[in-house]
């Protein structure tokens, strides 16, 4: 065995496990790490503006590439700072290690310079939490970390070490196996219930899949495609859950929820039997729980048992990995033409168009990002943040494999653009990424234009610039007559701004000049910014208002139509 110090014991586990970039910010604590990390080059160290940059580019990483992303912070503030980034990556299940420096042994609850209870902090908004007292069980703590952090329904997980733990020597030992007492993820479904949920879905008349992030992560697509198309069952999906079946196949109705399609709304109130696979039944995408499709049967297959029966009563639960499950559910399935149920829907859907894109004097940011769908054909990355342009970019780009919508879901975390993009442009470098931002969360994070520039990404940063806090405005609008309090957002010149970074910059104000902006954009070799200013008084629907069921979902009125 080789002697080594905490700090290259650290980088090395890092190096076997796989993880080649970590996305940091150096601080006094952490100085022995960044003094070792010239003789680990082939991790890529990433400095960031802002440790919340550095947890949004590794869950950004993680949602792009499928892998377990990295961040680093030092101790107190540094700390801290990524709590909003490991929240937002524990309520989506992104996996994600957070490493961050501690003080010295010896002050650990003394209250000395920067200290902070990271450990105590974390603990409700990770999987798992390490503080790591002697360099001889860092290599243990890491592999148990990623190993947690990227089985099971995934999830962030958070180790602290104290400074001098850091340059502490220690045997190396890589342990080869783990044998974690407690955590045995159920991943085959049990087959009495699979049996059950078959006869359930066999003998429906208007059966309907709902399907959430855990498609994604649980990379069963194929399955899930091979599943809907064997029994003719009608798919929708959760916001998050995008992706996860291709938005284009004859059998995809959308996603539900809050600003979801009116007709997946109407189906899911309307199905005998509802298919909840991979996702949490939350209320954002089921509406009040109370009065959600009473009378249907709900089959829940998910890996966290904890999910099942939380928010709404399960008939019959599944728990373990879909991409197992739902090949053995498969097996068991009659074909059938669900036809007149398909009708249904159909007919709701012409009826009640979500998608229309109506001709305006001002732009719309429906428009711009229909005219990204299809210069792009539908092949980009794209990473929003939080509010109106995260529904519309959600609705009116259409994505036909996962991993190509990025967003903050369960936290609703502003400022998650930016970073988020940075880190999948890393990941996937071939890859065209698009952050789809508001003027205002834009504003968060902005300051991690430099990591653009830095790491010479060609990043292309889309501004939905409408002069408020959209989302908030809207709601102002319909359910606070009108009062409109610290709405309005004062911004610098977004071209100015990233000429200071020497970045390029288009403004757009006309429909006639979105194409060639995107054109240009896409022509770029580099990041480029375009602030695109639209009607500040657009709102997003269909909507489900806070507290409603599904079946109380409104459109758009007719004087909004009429504008």
């Amino acid at each position: 065995m080789v002697r080594m110090t905490g700090s290259q014991i650290l980088l090395e586990c890092l190096q076997r496990e796989g993880a080649d970039t970590i996305f940091g910010y150096p601080g006094g604590v952490v100085l022995p790490l960044y003094d070792t990390l010239p003789q680990f080059p082939a991790i890529r160290h990433v400095l960031v503006r802002h440790e919340q940059g550095a947890a949004h580019m590794a869950d950004g990483f993680a949602r792009a590439s499928g892998r377990t992303g990295v961040c680093l912070a030092t101790s107190g503030p540094g700390a801290t700072n990524l709590v909003t980034g490991i929240a937002t990556s524990f309520l989506d299940s992104t996996p994600m290690v957070a490493i961050t420096g501690n003080v010295a042994r010896t002050l650990l609850g003394k209250d000395g310079f920067q200290e902070a209870d990271i450990t105590g902090i974390t603990q409700p908004i990770t999987k798992h939490n390490y503080l790591v007292m002697r360099a001889e069980n860092i290599a243990m703590a890491v592999r148990e970390a990623f190993h947690i952090a990227r089985t099971g329904r995934p999830g962030p997980v958070h180790v602290d070490i104290p400074k001098d733990v850091f340059q502490e020597e220690a045997e190396f030992e890589w342990p080869d196996e783990l044998s974690l007492r407690g955590y045995r993820p159920t991943t085959r479904g049990h087959a009495g219930m699979i049996r059950r949920a078959a006869e359930a879905i066999n003998a429906a008349e208007r059966p309907i899949v709902i399907a959430g992030h855990g498609v994604v992560w649980g990379e069963a697509t194929d399955e899930l495609v091979a599943l809907a198309e064997k029994a003719d069952i009608p798919v929708i999906t959760t916001f998050l859950g995008i992706g996860g079946f291709p938005e284009t196949h004859p059998l995809s109705y959308g996603f539900l929820g809050m600003h979801g399609m009116y007709h997946a709304n109407m189906a899911a109130d309307e199905a005998d039997v509802v298919v909840g696979i991979g996702m949490r039944f939350d209320d954002r995408a089921m509406g009040r729980f109370s009065d959600f499709n009473p009378g249907a049967t709900i089959v829940h297959i998910d890996i966290d048992p904890a999910e099942i029966g939380k928010n709404l009563p399960t008939a019959v639960p599944v728990v373990g990995d879909v991409k197992r499950v739902l090949p053995d559910l498969a097996e068991r399935l009659e074909a059938r033409d669900r036809s007149p149920w398909l009708r249904w829907i159909d007919g709701v859907r012409e009826e009640h168009p979500s998608l229309e894109i109506r001709e305006t004097r001002r732009l719309i940011p429906q428009q711009i990002i229909r005219a990204l769908y299809e210069e792009t054909e539908g092949r980009a990355v794209l990473a929003t943040g939080v509010g109106q342009h995260q529904m519309w970019a959600g609705q009116h780009y259409f994505y036909d494999s996962p991993r190509k919508l990025i967003s903050s879901g369960g936290l609703g975390t502003m400022g998650f653009e930016l970073p988020a993009a940075i880190g999948a442009q890393i990941a996937v470098p071939d890859a065209e990424v698009w952050a789809i931002c508001g003027d205002a969360g834009f504003q968060m994070t902005m300051q991690e234009l430099a990591v653009c520039v830095d790491e010479r990404l060609p990043v292309r940063i889309a501004i939905m610039n409408n002069g408020y806090l959209g989302m908030v405005r809207q709601w102002q609008e319909l359910f606070y007559d009108e009062n409109f309090v610290s709405v309005a957002v004062t911004q610098p010149d977004f071209r100015a701004l990233a000429a200071a970074y020497g970045i390029p910059a288009l403004r757009v104000e006309t429909r006639a000049e979105v194409l060639p902006a995107i054109r240009e954009a896409r022509a770029t070799d580099g990041p480029i910014l375009i602030d695109f200013h639209v009607d500040q008084e657009e709102n997003v629907w269909p909507m489900v208002p806070a507290g409603a069921s599904l079946a109380e979902t409104i459109e758009a009125p007719a004087k909004e139509l009429a504008r």
